[in-house]
């Protein structure tokens, strides 16, 4: 089977629509675009710039991808955006392409992008996130793996939210959310460890105590950050989730969220 494309639909020559794709009343593809098989595109929409979708994709009413980004230091160059499989990007989402000549905004597989949300230029986004609505996220914000991002909060450029991390909505995050955590505020600060989330995860009750005492020793104790960092290593056993919290740490660039006044 062919795409079916709406007659009040418009498809740029040049544009690649795989099997299976549907184009909905009044949308526009622009003619670098390419999207996967499967992959349904609902009415008004506007996908243009250099932008890969994947497949098996939803993307809602009055979404806008492609657009050009929004910062001064763009020169006109050729940038890109790169969206996976099986992401469901709902009504009026924005996400614009990179700043730099040949940089990317990229969006991994199986997230749910909520309505009203931007993704600016440069953004990376791994798997299975949630943003609810709007959610805006700055320029080269960082989203790892199945992190949830609450409605209605502002992510300061540059800033990394850690895998299996929850921001809380409405809240102003300015500096980096460790993995495994929550996070609430404004500006936001940490809550403690996110148990909720890694039990829905199915981590291991043994990998769950690890981290509450790396979150003690991090944020509950007299030490500074290398000493904490030192200690964790040093003393507990080393699981994956503790060396990805330890590395996501020590890589900080913004520096990381306090926990809040108890």
């Amino acid at each position: 089977m062919g795409a079916f494309v709406h007659p009040t639909a418009i498809v740029e020559p040049g544009a690649q629509l795989e099997e299976e794709v549907e184009v909905g009343p009044y949308s526009i593809i622009g003619k670098n675009v390419r999207i996967g098989r499967r992959t349904r595109i609902g009415p008004g929409v506007l996908i243009e710039g250099w932008t890969s979708i994947g497949a098996d994709c939803i993307i809602c009413k009055g979404t806008a991808i492609g657009g050009l980004p929004q910062d001064t230091h763009f020169k006109g160059g050729k940038s890109f955006i790169k969206i996976g499989d099986r992401n469901i990007i709902r009504e009026y989402v924005t996400i614009h392409r990179g700043t730099k000549e040949g940089s990317v905004t990229q969006i991994g597989n199986d997230n749910f992008i909520m309505a009203y949300s931007h993704i600016a230029h440069n953004c990376i986004i791994e798997d299975g996130v949630i943003i609810a609505n709007l959610g805006t996220l700055a320029g080269y914000v960082t989203v790892e793996k199945k992190a949830v991002i609450g409605g209605l909060s502002g992510i300061h450029q540059y800033v990394r939210i850690g895998a299996y991390s929850i921001v809380g909505g409405c809240s102003k995050v300015v500096k980096d959310v460790p993995p495994y955590t929550k996070a609430d505020g404004h500006p936001a600060t940490l809550w403690g460890l996110n148990t909720i989330g890694l039990r829905r995860a199915n981590f291991p009750p043994r990998t769950t105590e690890l981290l509450k005492k790396a979150y003690k020793i991090l944020f509950r104790s007299n030490l500074n950050t290398s000493q904490a960092l030192r200690k964790i290593e040093n003393g507990l056993e080393p699981v994956p989730e503790i060396q990805h919290l330890c590395d996501f740490i020590r890589n900080s660039q913004r520096g990381i969220c306090k926990e809040r006044q108890r």
